[in-house]
């Protein structure tokens, strides 16, 4: 044989490619039955390769070897030409991957790797993919994953034992792990491509109904004053989320570094933020009041860490040592979460705007409107919750934080009784443009938010 051919026809085999590898002057293998399956050795490891398939003068890789071996390889080969024939710029991707279960085991895997995801959205991954979709869907072969077939092994059972919410939940875990690997080419079409979860389910998911309304402000800030002296952390976590709207991730892991009394601000990094965008919020006198009681009741017990909220082993507090807190100091009646609700409402009731109230609330925005904002954001966020602690201070809250500062600072801004109907009239309007209210989008696997934490 000529020593100086670079491609060379064979029968396709494991044990054929492992011979031609110790031949460097081959660098290419061709199938002598099937013309358009074409084998290139590594240029770095000749004990490496990859599969391509060639219809036409179209090239497209397979798939890398010895990920797949000729034997997959060749198994695979009818469905990409099929595929490949009814569009020539198809992928020829080619997998090893033979059940449903081997993906979701790769993704997990990938999942649990992955740095830019925060480790609450990786446990709730982790559950839906070991409790859910691996028990339910796991032996399904892969070319099985289909509508009927995720209809009738996992939706349908589904939302015969948990809320749609959930159910859509678990819908979502698994769009993303098979767009992910389509993305990255292990799958060379997307079976779920074109489905939405409202395939499957026609009722409307209604969002949960608030526990905490206007009215219970009064009490719940006595419940504060009363608790402060045995949980000092507990009735401040509460004080901070519903001065601010802040949600419990963000909020347990404030630094006191990022607390600065003297300017009025309190940075939250980008990394505690479900938006992964840093937020600054405006410290009022109130909350200024309060964080210094806070910070006088810490000392007088010797903490000097760094976390206003201090956790095991010097970390912060945990996600499921906060929830515990508040179902102590709410007696199960009401979440951290009502504490944001509570008060996104009652801005809107006090006339905020709504552009402003969603920059308290760090909701993700479009770039265009944070470019316009910028200039006036700071000032009218400062207005709003002035108004808002002002309000507060009517109903109890000066005897949580007991600032003498706020009272003189709050003298200035009348606060208008609270009602359960927005204004009419925003307090404080941004200028020369109006911002329309977007409605919420049900998560589907190809409509996934984060691909993101209340």
């Amino acid at each position: 044989m000529n020593d100086l051919v670079k491609t060379l026809t064979v029968v396709m085999t494991d044990s054929e490619i492992r011979r031609q590898a110790e031949r460097p002057h081959v660098r290419a293998l061709r199938d002598a039955r099937h013309p358009s399956l074409h084998f290139r050795y590594s240029t770095v490891d000749r004990a490496k390769g990859s599969w391509h398939v060639v219809v036409g003068k179209a090239w497209g890789k397979a798939g890398n070897y010895p990920d797949i071996n000729a034997k997959a390889m060749l198994a695979t080969l009818p469905a990409i030409l099929v595929r490949r024939a009814a569009d020539p710029l198809a992928k020829s991707t080619a997998t090893n991957w033979s059940t449903v279960g081997e993906l979701l085991s790769w993704y997990l895997e990938r999942m649990t790797r992955d740095r830019a995801l925060s480790e609450k959205r990786k446990a709730s991954a982790k559950s839906a993919l070991k409790r859910h979709l691996q028990p339910r869907l796991g032996q399904l072969p892969l070319n099985g994953l289909n509508r009927p077939a995720i209809d009738r092994l996992l939706l349908m059972p589904m939302q015969e034992r948990y809320a749609l919410s959930f159910v859509r939940s678990v819908w979502g875990v698994l769009g993303v792990a098979v767009r992910q690997a389509y993305r990255l080419d292990l799958l060379a079409v997307n079976p779920l491509a074109g489905l939405e979860f409202t395939d499957f389910v026609r009722t409307k998911i209604k969002a949960k109904a608030a526990r905490l309304h206007s009215d219970d402000v009064p009490g719940l800030l006595d419940l504060l004053v009363e608790q402060f002296d045995d949980s000092p952390a507990a009735c401040v976590l509460a004080g901070l989320m519903l001065c601010h709207g802040t949600r419990l991730g963000e909020t347990r892991l404030a630094r006191w570094k990022n607390i600065n009394t003297d300017t009025g601000k309190w940075f939250i990094p980008a990394a505690d933020t479900k938006t992964k965008a840093a937020h600054t919020l405006p410290l009022t006198a109130q909350a200024k009041a309060l964080i210094e009681r806070y910070r006088l009741v810490q000392r007088e017990k010797g903490y000097t860490g760094k976390f206003l909220f201090p956790g095991a082993s010097g970390q912060a507090l945990s996600a499921t040592k906060a929830s515990t807190l508040f179902t102590h100091l709410s007696h199960g009646e009401w979440s951290s979460h009502d504490l944001r609700k509570v008060a996104r409402t009652a801005w809107t009731d006090l006339g905020v705007d709504y552009m402003v109230g969603e920059l308290l609330l760090n909701h993700a925005m479009k770039d265009l409107d944070q470019a316009y904002i910028h200039t006036s954001a700071e000032q009218l966020k400062r207005q709003a919750l002035e108004t808002w602690h002002a309000y507060l201070d009517q109903r109890g809250f000066e005897a949580l934080h007991g600032g003498t500062l706020a009272r003189h600072e709050g003298e200035a801004l009348p606060v208008e009784t609270m009602n359960n109907e927005a204004s009419s009239v925003n307090r404080y309007p941004l200028p020369r443009r109006r911002f329309s209210v977007q409605s919420d989008t049900q998560a589907t696997p190809n409509n996934q938010p984060g691909d993101g934490n209340e």
